[in-house]
């Protein structure tokens, strides 16, 4: 199978109910939101602070690599949201 995932977007979020920065990317037409959880972005950036500001730091600091742990959620399936897990990293 052929991703052909962009991410032609930079912005990013915090959703404090999901305690994790949101992301988008597109496949052609299609528009997929990924999620990448405190505790991910802790294990990228060891001694992160849980405010806002720092998890949005620490997401840019490693966005190439959640990216590419992004097109490997992609590439396995699933819905239009994919919540990043140890595995795809």
């Amino acid at each position: 199978m052929t991703v052909t995932l962009r991410f032609p977007n930079r912005s990013r979020y915090y959703d404090t109910t999901r305690r994790a920065v949101g992301f988008w990317a597109h496949d052609s037409a299609m528009e997929a939101a990924f999620f990448v959880a405190e505790g991910l972005l802790r294990r990228l950036q060891p001694g992160m602070s849980t405010d806002e500001p720092s998890m949005l730091e620490a997401f840019d600091a490693h966005r190439d690599r959640i990216q590419a742990a992004a097109v490997k959620a992609y590439t396995r399936g699933g819905a239009g949201a994919y919540a990043l897990s140890e595995d795809d990293f």
